[in-house]
């Protein structure tokens, strides 16, 4: 069996929110069919493991072994150098469930003041994972430093990205074009090192 991803191939992409769909689209090219698990009503697991990577590959398995289609996932989260690596690969759980990216950085923020951290240095990481549904799965991560600042700057972008600043910037990443951004982003960063395994 070839792990390789051919062009027109059908991947389905481990994930319920559709405004991924686009974004994996153009970072894999618009050679490939992606669906996602929402699309296809196929449950989201449990993310039990306690990294990216282990995240990622629990995600990619679940949703293959599920539609028999090859499967994407990606796990991504922002460390915090002060707080011991938090919130890490509970970054979306901060936000609580309504998803309030608001009330996460302000959680990020009043830790660091409750310990009275100077550090502030973080980086985002994203770990994807391709599996088959007969079992192989392929693994990497890319990773992006740079430093916190507050209040947030910026309405580009989602998540974090308003209190992050890159290494070598001193615009947020909610402040950045998106074409910026996505140059040196952990996610692009990945996806390269994802088309040398699978793809070029």
């Amino acid at each position: 069996m070839s792990l390789k991803l051919f062009k027109g191939m059908r991947i389905v992409a481990a994930t319920h929110n559709p405004g991924k769909v686009p974004e994996i689209a153009a970072l894999l090219g618009e050679d490939y069919e992606i669906l996602t698990a929402g699309q296809l009503n196929l449950p989201e697991p449990d993310e039990t493991e306690t990294t990216f990577v282990g995240n990622a590959m629990l995600k990619a398995r679940h949703a293959a072994e599920r539609s028999g289609e090859v499967a994407l996932a990606d796990d991504s989260g922002l460390s915090v150098a002060a707080l011991d690596g938090a919130p890490g690969i509970f970054s979306a759980r901060w936000a609580g469930p309504g998803k309030d990216f608001a009330v996460a950085m302000r959680k990020v923020e009043e830790r660091l003041e409750e310990i009275g951290a100077t550090d502030m240095s973080a980086w985002f990481t994203s770990a994807l994972a391709v599996a088959w549904p007969d079992g192989p799965c392929v693994v990497v991560q890319g990773e992006v430093h740079g430093r916190l600042t507050f209040p947030p700057r910026g309405d580009k972008g989602f998540g974090y990205d308003p209190v992050f600043i890159p290494e070598g910037g001193d615009l947020t990443f909610g402040e950045m074009e998106p074409a910026a951004k996505e140059a040196i982003s952990h996610r692009t960063r990945a996806f390269a090192k994802l088309r040398a395994a699978l793809i070029d």
